[in-house]
């Protein structure tokens, strides 16, 4: 089964490059931008600054790059101001200070920065540097969003699905994950892709939820991955093939996926789309299970019991059964007590 939505992003992101100009490309002319920026070019600190914060044609230096930063806001460039504004967040370069950072954040979203505005919904919805207000949060992403940041409108998108700030609604829920995907958000694509699934939000349509997790995928997302290899094997919204599946759930868990990784250690175990291995089978459970997966550490616990791929050990497989019964997997527990008394 595909996995639920994903909750909205509550991290203030990194740093804005400078317009015009990518820190990789001014690397190179790092004298050509000091003396740009000494004549009062706000845009030039502001990448100069980029640059001593990622060391690139400088050495690098955190309290130099927000000084720089501090300069292009004082001089005009607003993304001077967002970059401070997060260097104030975060504590680098400046001493961390709420208070700050949102007051830069709020400067640069005035000034229409949406990296501002987006950075302001964060601060709202958190209580960092002010009081917590959903309402102001959603206020500030849609504002983002309406400018083109694609975080903005997926954030928005999951306070319409769970009524956070705003009255819950799925068509809007829908509407602003789609935006957020057109923008460039692979977690976008992702919940447009389950709502397609679930007809939530949306008419019920398998092939567009293939065809969304599939666009989430291709774009990094792991979860993506995962639903469009549960696709594939089950055939739903596309044709079954389990070559496929194989080929997903290992991009899956190649992302960290952990369901990604169970599931494609299952495939290797039954020699379903992928040449049998056993071997294999037991260190994708092994790794799935590592990482917190139930089903991961039952499988591992069942070679384990059987001697499939492992060398037979009880200790080893009452070890992940009890693992998984931890992690309150019911089946975990019964395996454990059973192996344990010797039943069957």
């Amino acid at each position: 089964m595909t996995v639920r939505p994903l909750l909205h992003v509550i991290v203030v992101f990194g740093t804005l490059v400078s317009a015009g100009v990518r820190p990789s490309e001014a690397a190179d002319q790092p004298q050509s931008l000091k003396a740009a920026c000494e004549k009062g070019t706000a845009t030039a600190c502001n990448t100069l600054g980029l640059l001593y914060m990622k060391g690139e044609g400088v050495k690098q230096d955190d309290v130099r790059a927000a000084a720089l930063f501090r300069k292009a806001c004082d001089t005009g460039d607003v993304s001077g101001c967002a970059n401070l504004g997060v260097m104030y967040a975060e504590g680098i370069g400046v001493p961390q200070d709420d208070g700050q950072a949102t007051a830069f954040s709020r400067r640069a979203c005035d000034g229409a920065s949406m990296k501002g505005c987006y950075n302001l919904g964060v601060m709202y919805a958190e209580g960092t540097g002010g009081q917590q207000d959903d309402v102001q949060a959603a206020e500030f992403y849609r504002q983002a969003c309406e400018g083109g940041n694609a975080k903005g409108c997926y954030n928005l998108g999951v306070m319409y699905a769970e009524g956070i700030g705003v009255s819950q609604d799925d068509g809007q829920a829908a509407a602003f994950s789609r935006k957020a995907c057109e923008s460039g958000s692979m977690k976008g694509c992702y919940n447009l892709g389950v709502m397609y699934a679930e007809g939530v939000g949306a008419t019920q349509d398998d092939v567009q939820a293939a065809n969304f997790y599939r666009k989430a995928c291709d774009g990094g997302n792991a979860k993506g991955c995962y639903n469009l290899g549960v696709m594939y094997a089950e055939g739903t919204g596309v044709q079954q093939d389990n070559f496929q599946a194989a080929d997903f759930y290992r991009k899956a868990c190649d992302g960290g996926s952990v369901r990604g990784c169970a599931n494609l250690g299952v495939m290797y175990a039954h020699g379903t789309g992928i040449k049998q291995d056993d071997i294999r089978a037991a260190n994708l459970y092994r790794k799935a299970c590592d990482a917190g997966d139930a089903k991961g550490c039952i499988n591992l616990g069942v070679v384990y019991q059987v001697g499939r791929g492992v060398k037979q050990d009880d200790a080893e497989a009452l070890k992940y059964y009890g693992k998984a019964c931890d992690l309150r997997e019911p089946k975990g527990c019964s395996h454990y007590a059973k192996l344990k008394t010797g039943r069957r």
